[in-house]
C-alpha cells in the first residue's frame, strides 16, 4: 500500500481531524510501520460509538490499548479494582473480536513494567498549571468545578500524556472530546525534547435524543452517545426489538439535517459497512429506493423526499445486521452485568 492510500484510509470517516496531515505524510514516507495507540476508559456496556465507530477507525490504524488504570483514577466503577478487572476483560475481549489485528495493553501492566514512568509524570506535570489541568478534565466527561474534583482525578490528564511518551508512539488517536490532551502533548513534549506524535481525532457519535445546547467547551460531552443514557444509546447487547424501539423514538425532525442523530448513524456506521442501502416502502409512498452514497440520502431527506419514519426503519434494520453477530459472540456473564449495573 502506498502512502497516498494509507493517508486516505486514516483520514476517511469517522476521522474529523489530523494534526497535522503534513506530519502524517512525512511519517508514512519515513516509517512504514509507525506505532499507534488509543486509550479506552473502562466504564460500562459498549455501544455504537464506544465499540463500533471507534473500532472502525482502530481497524483502519490497527493498534489499540485499554487504560484500566485511568478508569480507577476517574472514579468509574466506583473505584472498585475488582470490578475494573472484570470489565477490563470484557472490553479486551470485545476489541480483540471486533479488531482482530489489535494489541491490547492494560494500563497497570504498562506502569509496572516502566520504572521511569512516575519520574516522567512528575517532570511533565511541572509543565502544567493547575488551571490548564482543570480545563483538561472535560475529557473525563466532567465539568471542571473545583469542589467536585478530588486530587486523584487531577492525575488523569498528565498520566494520559505520559502514556504516549512511555510507549514511544508515532500516532495517537482519540475522539474529538479528548483533543485537549493531544494539544497539551504537542505543546509540552517539544519543551521536554520528547517525540511529538501525530494526533488523529474521530467523530463523536451523537445519542438518539434531541441535541443539548452546549458551549464549545462541552459540545462533545453533552450530546454524545453515552453509557449513562441508555434510552438514547444503541448498545451492542440490545435486542432487535430494543433497537427498533429506540430508533422509533429517536429525535429526527422532517428535513432537519444538522445534528440529526439518525443521519449521523447512517453516515458513520451504516455507510461504513454497506456500499448501498435500500429504503423499503409501498408504491403508494414512492416505492423502494436505493442509495449508494450518504450525500444522496441526506439530500433526499433535506428535500422531504424521504420521511423520518422510513429513514428510522431502514437505519434500524442495517444497525441490527451490524450488531447481531457482535451480540452473539460477546457473552455477558452474570458477574460482568452486576459489575456494570451497580455503577449506574
Amino acid at each position: 500500500m502506498d502512502v497516498t492510500e494509507k493517508i486516505k484510509l486514516v483520514t476517511k470517516d469517522p476521522t474529523e481531524e489530523v494534526v497535522t496531515k503534513e506530519e502524517l505524510v512525512n511519517l508514512f514516507n519515513t516509517n512504514p510501520h509507525p506505532k499507534h495507540y488509543i486509550g479506552l476508559e473502562i466504564s460500562g456496556f459498549l455501544h455504537l460509538g464506544s465499540l463500533i465507530l471507534t473500532g472502525f477507525k482502530v481497524n483502519d490504524i490497527i493498534k489499540a490499548g485499554v487504560a484500566d488504570w485511568h478508569t480507577y483514577i476517574n472514579n468509574k466503577l466506583g473505584g472498585d479494582w475488582g470490578k475494573i478487572q472484570v470489565v477490563s476483560k470484557y472490553y479486551s475481549d470485545a476489541f480483540k473480536m471486533f479488531c482482530p489485528g489489535a494489541e491490547i495493553l492494560g494500563g497497570s501492566r504498562l506502569y509496572e513494567s516502566k520504572k521511569g514512568y512516575w519520574m516522567d509524570l512528575v517532570k511533565f506535570a511541572k509543565n502544567m498549571s493547575l488551571d490548564r489541568t482543570m480545563r483538561s478534565l472535560t475529557i473525563m466527561g466532567r465539568t471542571a468545578e473545583k469542589e467536585k474534583i478530588d486530587l486523584g482525578q487531577l492525575f488523569y490528564p498528565p498520566m494520559q500524556a505520559v502514556d504516549i511518551h512511555t510507549m514511544d508512539l508515532d500516532i495517537v488517536h482519540a475522539g474529538m472530546d479528548q483533543r485537549k490532551i493531544h494539544m497539551l502533548v504537542r505543546e509540552i513534549f517539544p519543551k521536554m525534547k520528547w517525540k511529538v506524535p501525530v494526533a488523529i481525532h474521530h467523530h463523536m457519535l451523537a445519542g438518539l435524543g434531541e441535541p443539548e445546547s452546549a458551549d464549545s467547551e462541552s459540545e462533545f460531552v453533552s450530546s454524545k452517545m453515552s453509557k449513562s443514557k441508555s434510552a438514547s444509546g444503541i448498545f451492542v447487547h440490545d435486542s432487535d426489538e430494543e433497537i427498533n424501539s429506540k430508533f422509533k423514538k429517536a429525535w429526527c425532525p422532517e428535513a432537519i439535517v444538522e445534528r440529526n442523530p439518525v443521519l449521523e448513524i447512517a453516515r458513520y456506521i451504516v455507510f461504513h459497512e454497506f456500499s448501498e442501502i435500500i429504503v423499503e416502502r409501498p408504491t403508494k409512498f414512492g416505492g423502494s429506493v436505493t442509495y449508494t452514497s450518504y450525500q444522496d440520502l441526506e439530500k433526499d431527506f433535506a428535500q422531504k423526499k424521504l420521511h423520518p419514519s422510513d429513514l428510522k426503519t431502514m437505519i434500524a434494520r442495517y444497525v441490527i445486521d451490524i450488531i447481531k453477530p457482535i451480540r452473539e459472540k460477546l457473552v455477558l456473564t452474570e458477574d460482568l452485568q452486576e459489575a456494570i449495573k451497580k455503577t449506574n
